[in-house]
């Protein structure tokens, strides 16, 4: 049986998420977009919970088309607050429709989503060698300093510790534990 970090449990979709997603580098913007939202989602309760209606997220976001989502109206906050399938909280909502607007200032800016975050890490993942996860931080300087950025360009709900989750899930750092059969895949 292979050796899994202890935070997925044995649920089959937090396995398959640890297994075939988490930490694993991404540099495509509309899924650095659904990411950044998901985590902020996610604020108050557990991935899982996100994890299961991520689906729903999907469909109810356009697949996290960007410049739709920015282009959202009231009609579609209220339309997102009657949908059972995604966390119906306003002020999340709304926040994910400002953050579609930021993350199109960015790509103006910088090109794209990708060259924005992941130069927070020089381009290339933080290799970490946590052997238990009470070493693992709920931020970094790094995650410190993306989330003043982003809160200077209009984001909400991306605190430094949101930064560092998203870091984590989209691979910008290895937080595998180092007797995960995944630490070793993930740095190479």
């Amino acid at each position: 049986m292979q050796k899994r970090c202890k935070w997925c449990g044995s649920d089959p979709l937090y396995v398959a998420y640890h297994d075939d997603e988490w930490g694993r580098p991404i540099h495509d913007d509309r899924r650095l977009f659904e990411f950044l939202i998901l985590e902020g989602a996610q604020a108050g309760l557990s991935w899982l919970t996100i994890l299961k209606k991520r689906e729903n997220y999907r469909k109810a976001f356009h697949g996290f088309d960007c410049e739709r989502v920015a282009s959202y109206s009231q009609r579609d906050v209220d339309r997102l607050l009657a949908d059972p399938g995604i966390v119906r909280n306003r002020l999340k909502i709304e926040s994910a429709i400002r953050n579609a607007r930021g993350v199109l200032k960015i790509q103006r800016e910088y090109e794209s989503l990708d060259a924005f975050l992941w130069r927070y890490v020089d381009g290339t993942p933080i290799q970490n060698a946590w052997k238990s996860m009470a070493e693992l931080p709920a931020q970094t300087k790094e995650s410190e300093m993306m989330s003043k950025d982003l809160k200077k360009r209009g984001f909400n709900f991306i605190g430094p510790t949101i930064c560092y989750a998203f870091m984590q899930a989209v691979g910008m750092v290895n937080d595998h534990m180092t007797d995960c059969f995944c630490y070793d895949e993930v740095s190479e």
